[in-house]
């Protein structure tokens, strides 16, 4: 039986420390901040070993000490790749629970997500989440409380908002927000994401219908891949690199690629705390287990900013970002003469902390958190729920609910498969 209540960060290391029996290794963050010495690595444990959770095992400045998958396969490649003598478990619990690891990092399909971050922090680790970082409304409001009670550090790892070119725009978000923050392009504004402002919404993560039943592979626990999920008999096309395409795990090309396109656009809109009051959507009808594809999906804010998701690439030739006053195209090209020349008569946005080993460190919140991490979310989630419902929906941001819509709610908190539950 699933036991949800796991010891605190006070209770882990009281318990630790007064343990008379035996002798346990204790987190060595919870001591405080400060007592790690400069050349020492933090530990780190990957939940989710395919491709993915594999990409990062050598992140700079962390150790990976512990693995966890439920397919012996995946195990088994990442003990190669990381010389072997690796602690491994097919049960996420034990990874957590491990004394030995500082960070846990979960690279699991999102329906896991809100769960194990919930875990983890209650447990003292800080976390290191793949996008999408939860799979429901519900469960990001859980991940945010469970966080804050316990005072982890949280990294959603989504990295446009501080790192590299930005798709298309050839350029840092920061610049994008700096010509936003300086008022040139005047108030309120429209964002379109498309194929025609380099932004690719892949829409071969679709699901199939009427999948065949097929035999479990005896190197997967499908039972635990499946977890707090509905449960569906077994098809090749419903695990590992094609869930996405199933409503139970994600969301297809939105639920993929959706907090990466729109977290940025929160940042630079200056929306980190703030949600839409109406989605609309513009789409086939969706199936009951097979996500689908759309032609729109268009957020709209209270202060009358909108963002566009253009999904059957009909807006060609339409600005990324359209203000009363200006407009942004793709490659950063504006129609605002001497944009540069301008822009260098104002200061730079404030700066970030993108180091998440100096913020795990230091005990600083890292740029991209559980915070605006679960509003950016939210946008995913939201647009998502219109789809399925294959409506417009009101929100009430300050309530973080819809307005007299109980079907849209029902979606808000999703129920899980029993033993499971946050």
């Amino acid at each position: 039986m699933f036991k949800p209540n796991l010891s605190s960060r006070r209770d882990f290391l009281k318990k630790s420390m007064l343990a008379a029996a035996s002798f346990a290794i204790v987190p060595r963050h919870v001591l405080g901040k400060g007592y790690l010495a400069p050349s020492d690595h933090l530990t780190k444990g990957i939940i989710g070993v395919g491709s993915m959770g594999r990409g990062h095992f050598n992140y700079a400045g962390t150790k990976t000490v512990a693995i966890c998958d439920v397919d012996s396969r995946h195990l088994a490649i990442a003990q190669k790749a990381l010389g072997g003598g690796v602690k491994e478990s097919r049960d996420f619990r034990e990874l957590i629970q491990n004394p030995e690891v500082d960070i846990v990092h979960i690279a699991t399909p999102p329906h896991w997500h809100g769960l194990m971050a919930v875990e983890a922090a209650r447990s003292g680790k800080d976390i290191w989440c793949e996008k999408p970082m939860t799979r429901t409304i519900g469960e990001g409001k859980k991940v945010k409380e469970a966080v804050a009670q316990h005072g982890n550090i949280f990294r959603l790892n989504t990295w446009f908002r501080f790192d590299d070119n930005f798709y298309g725009m050839n350029v840092p978000v920061k610049k994008i927000k700096k010509v936003v923050d300086t008022g040139m392009l005047g108030w309120p504004l429209k964002v379109t994401i498309s194929k025609h402002t380099g932004f690719d919404w892949k829409f071969y993560w679709v699901g199939k219908e009427n999948l065949p039943v097929e035999q479990v592979p005896r190197e997967l626990d499908y039972e635990m891949w499946l977890g707090p999920a509905p449960y569906k008999p077994y098809s090749a096309h419903r695990v590992h690199t094609t869930f996405r395409g199933y409503w139970d795990y994600d969301g297809g090309g939105l639920g993929d690629m959706g907090q990466h396109y729109l977290d940025p656009v929160q940042y630079f809109l200056g929306k980190d705390n703030e949600s839409p009051i109406k989605i609309e959507v513009d789409a086939p009808q969706q199936h009951s287990d097979a996500v689908g594809t759309w032609r729109k999906i268009v957020y709209t804010y209270a202060d009358g900013c909108q963002i566009i998701l253009d999904g059957a690439g009909t807006e060609e030739g339409r600005a990324y970002i359209e203000g009363p006053d200006g407009k942004l195209f793709r490659g950063f090209v504006s129609d605002i003469p001497d944009l540069e020349r301008k822009l260098a008569q104002y200061p730079d946005p404030t700066p970030q902390m993108t180091d998440f080993v100096e913020a795990v460190r230091t005990r600083q919140k890292f740029a991209l958190n559980e915070e605006n991490g679960y509003y950016s979310c939210t946008l995913v989630n939201l647009g998502l729920a219109a789809l399925r419902l294959n409506r417009t929906l009101h929100f009430d941001p300050q309530k973080q609910e819809f307005v007299n819509d109980e079907a849209a709610n029902r979606l808000i908190h999703q129920p899980m498969r029993g033993p499971w539950t946050i």
